[in-house]
């Protein structure tokens, strides 16, 4: 009589410990790596904010409004009244809100070269424009963010709410869809 080779009950359970602890350390691994964007995310409002007060302070202008940067840099030059105007992410060369960029760079305020736009951590383009979702004022704008992660940063900088407060969404959702993505402003 052959006798018959197999698994035991035990060594099942070992491997399906062993799974279960990949399984684990990959899951919790993601959570880490989702986090650290976020508060990359939250940084770079700071960054930014930081950013353009310090060339207001530098300048006593706004980038991309600033009157006198065709002959401090030879770039393109802002009306001066005070307001970036143009949205977001118009790639309308004479708009102050494109030539924020080149402003802060040719400054050495922010890193790059050129009128491109930075992106967050989540890979959405970052812009600055003067009043959107109800905010009045300037306000930094980011792209194509999930409803899960505009909640936690709204949550984080202001009330939770996405329609109220110095941070909200485009979209004028009070209650952020999970899995929809959303402009994020936040007043500088």
């Amino acid at each position: 009589m052959k006798k018959q080779a197999g698994f035991t009950l035990i060594e099942i359970a070992i491997v399906l410990v062993i799974i279960g602890l990949l399984l684990g350390g990959v899951l919790k691994g993601q959570e880490m790596m989702t986090n650290a964007k976020i508060k990359r995310t939250s940084n770079d409002y700071n960054g930014m904010s930081a950013a353009i007060f310090s060339y207001l302070d530098r300048y006593s202008a706004f980038p991309g409004d600033d009157p006198n940067a065709a002959a401090r840099w030879g770039a393109t030059s802002g009306n001066g009244d005070g307001i970036i105007q143009g949205n977001c992410f118009s790639t309308t060369a004479t708009d102050e809100s494109v030539n924020l960029w080149d402003h802060l760079r040719l400054s050495g305020l922010i890193a790059g070269t050129g009128t491109n736009f930075p992106n967050h951590a989540f890979g959405g383009r970052i812009g600055v424009e003067d009043t959107s979702a109800g905010i009045t004022g300037a306000v930094i704008c980011m792209e194509d963010l999930q409803g899960k992660i505009g909640e936690i940063l709204d949550r984080q900088m202001d009330d939770g709410n996405g329609n109220t407060g110095e941070v909200r969404a485009t979209a004028n959702a009070a209650v952020y869809a999970q899995n929809t993505n959303y402009t994020i402003v936040r007043k500088l």
